[in-house]
């Protein structure tokens, strides 16, 4: 990294940001720490959310240059991605700037690393721990995404956090397949494990659901991260016998299904952790752990995390929650503003979900603020139908979006990838659960395959897109 950083260095000033287009691999994480080793920012650039989102990207974060591979480029096609990105960065391939890496380059390595590991080599580049350490890009499964900045302080902040709750030691083995580019799998499944002195094991992509499996048994990893699209996955795909070795797998990102932690406990006998957290937070905010674990909630919040909840008009379980503490990013960098980060109102981030909490701590995921729609006067929580449409419907991909409605103001649209789905059905479903009829879809849509992100998240951008293309508004 330190050989490496050398030559990095020259394509962005001292605390500038440069874009990383890498897969998971260790060739990735000594790219991250080569630009730390000589006072530049890893900018982690989301490659499945399109040229477009990640050109506004390199708007944000004022982004002169980008690290990637000819191999990777190859193997995951993104020829006409990158040649898009040449147009407003140039275009570093790891393999040229190797060849440049001669016999001296190689000895300054060498000498800062022994010179590092006796303390004389201090905070890279002068770096502070309030100072950026990484540029991370929100999903835009709502929107246009943002560039999150995250300090020294709020990652290991984080990290340390998660130590206080998690019982792991150097003996543990962590697989991680979640890409780096998602906070999730930057803090939870990289920095956590290998700051802590404890080995992970990278693998570059978490839909090879026979695969990745098989390498966990392969591998002996006792420490799995994943999301309930990629579990599920792997549940349906794995030989009892390949999680033998596991003891901590933690969901995050989304809901996780119940349907998933019953396979995991039938199937596997391990029970499914699940977290909650926000690419802003670094991103934990509340995590289940082995002794304090309550199901259907994302368990408790993190020490050292404050919080606190608004009333949301209409809305009469939880609160819209908002925390502050050490792990809570700098601000926002937006490309309308490049360059400049919005720091946060005296340090309180609107995670914008509205969340129930027990006299005991737990934290229930009621639902989206933005993820609510106003039918006949009441509003309807449009994750709590998407729960209904899963448990009538398991085993299928499942969203719900509001579509203006000249007579209700908002009417509900599925749309799912299960053939059979059938709205009275559906409505007799949310009847005997005690819902009301304001919950069933008004129109279904059915489609082959539901648009994702990569971390595996349902792009709603995406799906609202499909049902505006498909779905005409009636008539008053």
């Amino acid at each position: 990294s330190f050989a490496l950083g050398r030559r990095l260095a020259r394509y962005a000033r001292p605390g500038g940001a440069v874009g990383m287009l890498l897969p998971n691999s260790v060739a990735a994480v000594a790219t991250f720490f080569a630009l730390h080793a000589h006072g530049r920012v890893p900018a982690m650039l989301n490659f499945s959310t399109g040229l477009g989102n990640m050109k506004l990207a390199l708007r944000a974060a004022r982004i002169s240059a980008v690290v990637t591979s000819r191999r990777f480029v190859e193997a995951a096609r993104l020829e006409d991605v990158v040649k898009g990105l040449s147009e407003a960065a140039e275009i570093v391939y790891l393999e040229d700037v190797r060849q440049r890496i001669g016999v001296l380059s190689k000895l300054y390595g060498l000498i800062t690393t022994r010179l590092a590991r006796f303390g004389f080599r201090r905070a890279a580049a002068g770096a502070k721990s309030g100072d950026p350490a990484a540029i991370l890009f929100t999903s835009g499964s709502e929107g246009v995404p943002k560039g999150v900045a995250l300090s020294h302080r709020n990652i290991q902040a984080n990290r340390h956090q998660l130590s206080a709750r998690i019982d792991f030691n150097p003996t543990d083995i962590v697989f991680n397949a979640l890409p780096i580019f998602h906070s999730f799998g930057l803090t939870g499944g990289l920095l956590l494990p290998l700051l802590s002195g404890v080995r992970t094991f990278l693998y570059p992509s978490p839909l090879h659901y026979r695969i990745v499996p098989a390498l966990v048994y392969d591998t002996d990893a006792t420490i799995l991260f994943g999301t309930d699209t990629f579990l599920s996955g792997y549940a349906r795909a794995a030989h009892p016998y390949d999680f033998y070795s596991v003891r901590y797998i933690f969901a995050g990102a989304e809901k996780l299904k119940a349907e998933t932690s019953r396979a995991f406990a039938e199937k596997f006998g391990l029970r499914i952790l699940e977290g909650y957290g926000a690419t802003e937070t670094a991103p934990v905010i509340a995590v289940n752990t082995p002794m304090q674990h309550r199901s259907g909630t994302v368990g408790r919040l993190l020490p050292g995390l404050r919080h606190r909840l608004a009333a949301v008009p209409g809305i009469e379980r939880g609160g819209r929650l908002e925390v502050a503490g050490s792990n809570v990013m700098l601000g926002y960098l937006r490309p309308d503003r490049p360059g400049e980060i919005a720091p946060l109102d005296q340090g309180w981030y609107d995670t914008g979900d509205i969340v129930e909490i027990d006299s005991e701590g737990y934290v229930t995921i009621v639902g989206r603020a933005k993820r609510f729609a106003k039918v006949g006067g009441e509003m309807i929580s449009l994750a709590a139908v998407e729960d209904k449409a899963a448990e009538l419907w398991p085993g299928r991909c499942h969203a719900v979006v509001a579509a203006a409605d000249a007579r209700k103001g908002e009417r509900l649209v599925l749309v799912t990838d299960f053939a059979a789905a059938d709205r009275d059905v559906l409505l007799a479903h949310i009847r005997r659960g005690g819902g009301t009829e304001l919950m069933a879809p008004k129109d279904i849509l059915v489609v082959d395959k539901l648009p994702l992100l990569g971390t595996g998240k349902v792009d709603y951008t995406g799906v609202k897109a499909l049902v505006e293309g498909r779905i005409a508004a009636p008539a008053p």
